[in-house]
């Protein structure tokens, strides 16, 4: 019986063993704060502007630049997403993820836009003279901008194309939409 009991007191002593390994490299210092990041949080936000798109003949097209409303901070890896109000029927509005095509009499322009971490710019960019394009293009436009969160842009499922398919996706309300003048 002491045999036996030697036997099975140096089986579980080297499974015992065997569960423990070498220690592993050290892994990075974290930063201080919330979530790491200094006290930014992975926040969903989303605003909408109404501007008239001032020319720029230099470029040949029309544009609006602003920094973000002062409560919106982007983190380097956040991304945003653009609207522009295209109409509205029976009292619903029709969002077009920009870029965006558009056919005019005059020929074909572009909805576009582009970002820094600090800023953005609307623009509306014609493929002929920047003079024919009809004002009711460029004033009393409405755009609604969704920044998407870098730890979100990835691991979400959602159509893009769709506004309302977003702003479910990252839980933001219609009344969370702040409007910006």
């Amino acid at each position: 019986m002491k045999k036996f009991n030697f036997i099975i007191g140096a089986f579980l002593a080297l499974v015992i063993v065997a569960c423990e390994g070498p220690a592993g490299p050290p892994g990075r210092d974290g930063l201080n704060g919330l979530d790491g990041l200094d006290g930014a949080q992975f926040e969903a936000a989303a605003f909408e502007i109404e501007v008239d798109l001032a020319t720029n003949l230099d470029a040949n097209r029309y544009e609006y630049f602003s920094q973000y409303p002062s409560d919106i901070t982007l983190l380097p890896d956040d991304v945003i997403l653009m609207y522009r109000l295209e109409e509205i029927i029976d009292g619903a509005d029709v969002w077009r993820q920009l870029p965006q095509p558009f056919f005019a009499d005059e020929g074909l322009l572009y909805y576009n836009f582009d970002f820094t971490q600090g800023d953005y710019t609307v623009l509306l960019e014609p493929e002929f003279d920047l003079a024919a394009v009809p004002t009711d293009l460029t004033d009393n436009q409405i755009f609604r901008i969704v920044i998407i969160p870098s730890d979100l842009g990835t691991a979400m499922d959602m159509d893009q194309n769709n506004i309302n398919s977003v702003m479910s996706s990252l839980g933001i309300q219609e009344a969370d939409i702040k409007k910006v003048h």
